[in-house]
This record gives structure tokens, sequence and C-alpha cells, in this order.
């Protein structure tokens, strides 16, 4: 696909030969961000890791300190009480049978989706429609609890699911173009240090090979991963 005249005027002034350090490459990625829209930020890092092997199908999920810059609707799968509670946590779509019917018909307005247990046999159902989109909730996310008061809290406040694909990639949105800095980095930082921790003793050789930053339509910008971990 032909790139655009904007985007090859801010690829030009990323050096694609260098890891940057953490901080110039955020830098970097606020300068060449052309986006008239505020842009969210997404980082992505390879890791040496067979997801085929259960230990190393590295799956969950944070809440970043400084949220994603994006205000998420939650759909919450439960009855009774537990209902009652989705709704004064902040849920903003809460059902039953009737909204497994309501996706089944093609509705899919809605950015995160929790459920009680006792749901789940009903939403299984949707597999196929949810699955393919990162919607199917999964008790490695707490998207299936019956603590759904926390499970809506922490989606509201930034709550990002990651999973590594197929060759080893995880992508994850940090924040938006408008963050400062020092929020950027400490998103980054924090996801880093979770994935980091989650190393399966399996591995073998170098774990992280790659990282780098992008905004939404921009270039890629590689870091210096070591300049990504966080200061004990």
């Amino acid at each position: 696909m032909a790139k655009g005249k904007k985007f090859l005027a801010a690829a030009a002034q990323v050096d694609s030969t260098k890891s940057y350090e953490v901080t110039e490459a955020v830098d970097l990625l606020k300068k060449v961000s052309y986006e008239k829209f505020d842009a969210s930020v997404e980082f992505a890092i390879r890791l040496n890791v067979d997801p085929r092997k259960a230990e190393q199908n590295i799956r969950g999920a944070l809440v970043l300190p400084h949220g994603t810059g994006k205000s998420k609707s939650v759909l919450v799968f439960a009855q009774g009480e537990k209902a009652k509670e989705a709704l004064a946590a902040g849920a903003d779509f809460i059902g039953d049978d009737d909204m497994v019917k309501k996706i089944q018909d093609g509705w899919l307005g809605f950015d995160s989706v929790v459920a009680t247990p006792d749901m789940m046999a009903k939403i299984g159902r949707l597999g196929r429609v949810l699955g393919p989109r990162g919607l199917m909730p999964n008790p490695k996310t707490g998207t299936v609890t019956m603590d759904v008061t926390k499970a809506v809290t922490e989606i509201k406040a930034g709550k990002v699911e990651y999973r590594v694909d197929k060759v080893g990639n995880i992508h994850v949105t940090i924040g938006k173009v408008s963050f400062d800095a020092p929020k950027l980095v400490e998103n980054m930082r924090t996801l880093y240090d979770v994935l980091v921790k989650l190393r399966p003793s399996t591995v073998k050789g170098v774990y992280v090979q790659n990282t780098a930053i992008a905004s939404t339509m921009g270039p890629g910008i590689k870091i210096n991963s070591d300049s990504i971990k966080l200061t004990v």
C-alpha cells in the first residue's frame, strides 16, 4: 500500500536503524505525529516466546497509572444483585439472554465485556463473534468474575489487556499523543515491567527482542529496551 506524503515526511524524521532512549522516543513520536485528531499511542513488544506452548502463551490485564485517554463502554452479563452492582459501578449495558440475542443480531456497541461465571454457558454462543475481536470474557484478564464492581471500575480507570500473538508480539494502547511525555513513559514502563516479570522459565536466550512505539497513523520508533526498565 502506498504511503501518503504526511506519513513519508514523518518517517523521514525517524532513523529506522536507531533504537532511541525511551524519553527521546516519546518526544520524537509527539513531534512527528501529524494526525488532525488526538491519536492513540501504541506500544509494541516482541518477545522470544512460542505461544503454542501453554506456559509461554502470555496473556493478562493491568490498570495503567494514567489510563489510555479513552472512555470505554462496558457490557456486563449478570443477573439479580450482581446486575445491580454492575449498574452502580458504572456499567453501560447490563443484560442476560436479551443481550446475547442482540449481539447475535449484529449489535457491537461496546468496548469491553464482563460476565459472572454462571453466565458463561450462555455467552459461549457468542464465541465466534466476540473471540476474534478480543472481547470474550476470560478469567485470566479478570473479566469473568463475581466481583463485577472491581472489574467495571478497573476498565473505566484504564485497564488494558495484553496477549501475545502467534509470532510473539504484544500490542497495547498506552495513551494519547496529547498525554504529557512522563505519563506515556510511566504507562509504558508499568506494562514492560509486568511483561518482564512474566518471563516463562522455559524461555532461553534474550527474552525481550524488540520494543517500539507509534501513533495511530504514524511511523514506528524503535526503543532501546534497557532504557524502559523501571529504576529500583
